[in-house]
């Protein structure tokens, strides 16, 4: 049976999470600025002092944030869904065809957002977000147990034991790989249709498959799942039980995070020269390794919230959670302007460490803005589409 616990009313929040949403859409915006927003491009004629300054910079931020912010985002919508499930079944109401609506006008806002931004996660999530409904229902035990299936990546141990009995197979690169080579053909000219058309079709393109290549069509849905049952458990609802969930979630994902990462960098073809075994192994490690350290991030974030004098700084990022999706989707216009040939064309010109600076200014405006449109609105503007569209034709429309 489902086991729902008491959640707040549909009208108030959780503040942990929204902080915690918050501080994913900021670390996210940090390593778009840092890849050019997909345009992986590494100016020339610096000093030495600033190449080794972006090196550092760049390798302590995607060893902190890649792959684990997303998946916090990932996980929390999952959690969102089970509130907005939990509230409709409070008034005897089956919300998975509300939510499969919900989906499809996400899906709108990502191909907006893809325009400028190919690497959107809106789209990917409005697509596979419609796995939560055939589970929506199930048992904790049988959602744990789907949940983690998918995360075990099954597909890439599938590759792997098809290597151990075919080890000459000959393997070809990924296939994501040609469309994001040309994306020098749209990005770096001065046409802003170019790039819209370009981003669309070829940048999608490439997107998704590489999501297929990197074990996130697998990884996603169990990360939904997994946010789902945190709801339903109150595991952000804080009390001496939910301190001591984090406290052991924080040591077994520690503990899990070390000689998974040091495993994967131990995977190199000089200890495995077989790439038909090397590349699967090195997927399911990376992906294993992030989860663990994601979780880490999770659970100090949550009990460090607990402590009145730190959560006064943690709540900073409560504002810029509350307006993730029009936060996710400003960044990537403004991005695309500062950084695409269309715009000022500064891929040319930022490595790493100015980067970095300018994604800070732009998180501090977002913060500002945030501030100020919460003041006098319920919901971020495009939020408040959201929910407009989602509930329509509903009492929850108000």
């Amino acid at each position: 049976m489902i086991t729902p616990i008491s959640t707040p009313a549909s009208t108030e929040r959780i503040q942990v999470v929204d902080a915690l949403r918050g501080f994913a859409i900021a670390a996210i915006l940090l390593l778009h600025n840092l890849e050019h927003f997909d345009f992986w491009y590494t100016p020339q004629g610096f000093p030495s002092w600033l190449v080794n300054l972006d090196k550092g910079i760049w390798d302590t931020m995607f060893f902190l944030f890649s792959g684990k912010a997303y998946g916090i985002f990932a996980l929390l919508f999952g959690f969102t869904f089970y509130i907005m499930q939990h509230n409709q079944a409070k008034k005897g109401k089956d919300f998975r065809l509300r939510f499969a609506w919900r989906l499809l006008l996400l899906l709108g806002f990502g191909v907006i957002n893809s325009a400028f931004y190919q690497g959107d996660i809106l789209t990917i999530y409005a697509l596979l977000g419609i796995t939560l409904i055939p589970v929506a229902k199930l048992s904790n035990k049988a959602v744990l147990i789907i949940a983690c299936l998918l995360i075990f990546q099954p597909w890439e141990w599938g590759k792997f034991l098809i290597a151990l009995t075919h080890p000459a197979q000959d393997l070809a690169d990924p296939a994501s790989w040609a469309y994001f080579g040309k994306m020098s053909e749209y990005i770096t000219g001065n046409s802003f249709i170019k790039t819209i058309a370009g981003n669309l079709t070829n940048g999608k393109a490439g997107v998704y498959l590489w999501t297929w290549e990197a074990g996130r069509v697998f990884q996603t849905p169990g990360l939904f799942m997994i946010g789902m049952l945190l709801g339903r458990t109150g595991k952000f609802i804080f009390s001496g039980e939910t301190k001591r969930f984090w406290t052991k979630i924080l040591i077994i994902s520690s503990v899990a995070f070390v000689p998974l990462y040091l495993l994967g960098i131990g995977l190199t073809p000089g200890n495995i020269p077989n790439e038909a075994l090397l590349r699967p192994l090195s997927l399911i490690t990376k992906s294993w390794s992030n989860i663990a350290f994601m979780f880490v991030l999770i659970a100090g974030f949550v009990l460090l919230f607990q402590k009145s004098t730190i959560q006064r700084v943690l709540n900073v990022f409560s504002v810029l959670g509350k307006m993730s999706l029009s936060n996710y989707i400003i960044q990537s216009i403004l991005g695309a302007t500062i950084y695409y040939g269309f715009g000022l064309g500064l891929y040319q010109y930022t490595g790493a460490s100015m980067c970095l600076i300018i994604g800070l200014a732009l998180m501090i405006l977002q913060w500002h803005f945030c501030k100020y449109w919460m003041r006098s609105h319920r919901y971020g503007p495009l939020e408040g589409i959201w929910h407009k569209l989602t509930w329509i034709n509903s009492e929850n429309n108000k």
